[in-house]
């Protein structure tokens, strides 16, 4: 089993034999705020050595002989030798940001935040959040009528208050299960503030004339 991880790594705990998971895979930009174009792969000690790399140099194997060469049996058999060191060591801080905050506690503000946000949106007329799950994170999903979700990105984006647009391309199977419009996605994380939340609904408000 492949789970991809992009939305979790850096805002829960990600016990992978809990998980039961053979690869996880994350990037650096989101939750965990390393830089853009970095990222990581989990796997099984026990599976690497059946997965092929792309491609092979100096760096993921040994060049044993004429014709021959032997493929490194850990996960440098998928690193070439040049790379994009700036952002490893970055990717590599972020993490230890992380760590030194503590995800059970990172997770723990992430969802009180998350709650708080999406009772005061369930509170206003017209809005409707659509996020689901026994288990729900900073990440919160809602319409709002009667503006699409673009345009209450962009006037938003004159309050200077920022969001994003989740179209159903993204979610594939889900959206269309669920006949869902473009969603408003209002991330939160450890460093917001209650006082940030509510000035999001004011804007939101305003917005909606409501």
């Amino acid at each position: 089993m492949l789970l991809d991880a992009c939305q979790s790594a850096g805002q829960m705990p990600l016990p992978v034999n809990e998980l039961g998971c053979t690869m996880l895979s994350a990037t650096g930009r989101k939750y965990l705020r390393g830089p853009r174009g970095t990222g990581f792969l989990y796997v099984r000690r026990d599976w690497i050595e059946r997965l092929e790399p792309p491609l092979l140099d100096l760096h993921a194997a040994t060049w044993t002989g004429p014709d021959t060469y032997e493929v490194h049996p850990d996960a440098r058999r998928f690193e070439t030798w040049e790379s994009h060191v700036a952002g490893q060591v970055a990717l590599g801080t972020a993490v230890e940001y992380a760590l030194d905050r503590g995800l059970d506690a990172i997770f723990d503000r992430n969802r009180h935040l998350a709650r708080t946000l999406r009772s005061k949106l369930s509170a206003l007329p017209g809005v409707t959040v659509h996020d689901q799950g026994r288990v729900r994170c900073g990440i919160t999903t809602f319409s709002a009528e009667p503006l699409n979700a673009p345009a209450i990105q962009a006037a938003l984006r004159e309050r200077d208050i920022n969001v994003s647009v989740s179209t159903p391309s993204s979610t594939r199977l889900d959206a269309e299960a669920r006949a869902l419009p473009d969603l408003v996605r209002a991330s939160v994380h450890y460093y917001n503030t209650e006082d940030e939340i509510d000035r999001f609904v004011q804007g939101l408000r305003d917005v909606l004339d409501v």
